[in-house]
């Protein structure tokens, strides 16, 4: 039986804390969907071809990971695709309060359970909204996303 997981996100970037929490919940799952939600009414700093393309360039070599697009509500599209769980990562109490409340609904609306993934202390300060500030800024953020262009 194959389980899957969905792994889903703006991902404005794709960071090395993301990256991570696939890694890790590669354990609980055969595959993990990385789905990148789209809001076109939202600017974005990548274009969803760049973080598609960022996605698949991280996990090249690991054929469990597969990148994904979507628009509307998260879980239409995990029933679309009968996923098995939900992953989320969680870095603080404050993301902690978000994603349990998250966890609820999307259970409500889907039957899908979440499964949480704390973050590792080095990666806890990482957010994609500090890595777009410091891109923006023009700052070297090599180091806060998996080595992809």
């Amino acid at each position: 039986m194959c389980r899957t997981a969905l792994f889903a996100g703006s991902f404005d970037p794709f960071t090395i804390a993301h990256f991570a929490v696939v890694k890790r919940a590669l354990c609980l799952a055969d595959k993990i969907i990385v789905a990148v939600g789209v809001n076109f009414d939202k600017k974005t700093f990548r274009t969803l071809e760049q973080r598609l393309e960022g996605i698949q360039q991280a996990f090249k070599d690991d054929n469990r990971v597969e990148a994904a697009h979507y628009e509307g509500l998260t879980t239409d599209f995990a029933l679309q695709r009968k996923i098995d769980f939900f992953i989320r990562g969680i870095r603080s109490i404050n993301d902690f309060e978000y994603e349990k409340n998250m966890a609820y609904i999307n259970l409500k609306l889907s039957g899908i359970e979440t499964v949480f993934i704390f973050s590792e202390p080095e990666y806890e300060h990482i957010s994609s909204s500090l890595v777009r500030e410091l891109a923006y800024y023009h700052k070297d953020i090599s180091q806060l996303i998996p080595n992809y262009k």
